[in-house]
């Protein structure tokens, strides 16, 4: 069952329960599912997928950034948002992961102690490996402990 189907179903029983906040945010991210699939003509894969849910995260928490802190409305619902969504996000990898997937990429170009000047050739075989899997932000902080 495919994440089109299972933001489906939960809706269904969001209305059911008359969760309206609940329903909101996955009617939202059930619209974006279908007009991704339909813009790229084709099923969606499961990267799609977390590619759409993942996209939507973040412009709920560009949105709670921008937000003055008098606005309590908007941030409670940015809040909520991000919390429902991230249901369906992947499981994104803790440092841990990311520091494994580093050394690996370091072993296969050779490169025993990483330096400043080796970053953007490290940083183009690590980034579409770990794409989706974890946050950028994150990466780049641990690539750059690493340097001597």
């Amino acid at each position: 069952m495919g994440k089109i189907d299972l933001v489906r179903s939960e809706m269904m029983a969001a209305m059911k329960a008359k969760d309206k906040e609940r329903k909101n945010v996955l009617s939202g991210l059930l619209t974006e599912l279908k007009n991704f699939q339909i813009n790229k003509m084709a099923e969606l894969t499961e990267e799609d997928e977390n590619h759409v849910v993942l996209k939507l995260i973040k412009q709920s928490k560009e949105t709670l950034e921008m937000t003055p802190a008098d606005r309590q409305d908007i941030i409670d619902e940015c809040n909520y948002t991000i919390k429902v969504l991230e249901e369906y996000a992947p499981k994104m990898m803790d440092e841990a992961e990311i520091t494994e997937v580093i050394n690996s990429v370091l072993g296969e170009l050779s490169i025993e102690t990483p330096a400043a000047s080796d970053k953007g050739k490290i940083m183009k075989v690590l980034m579409p490996r770990v794409k989706g899997k974890a946050d950028g932000s994150l990466v780049n902080q641990v690539l750059g402990s690493m340097f001597k």
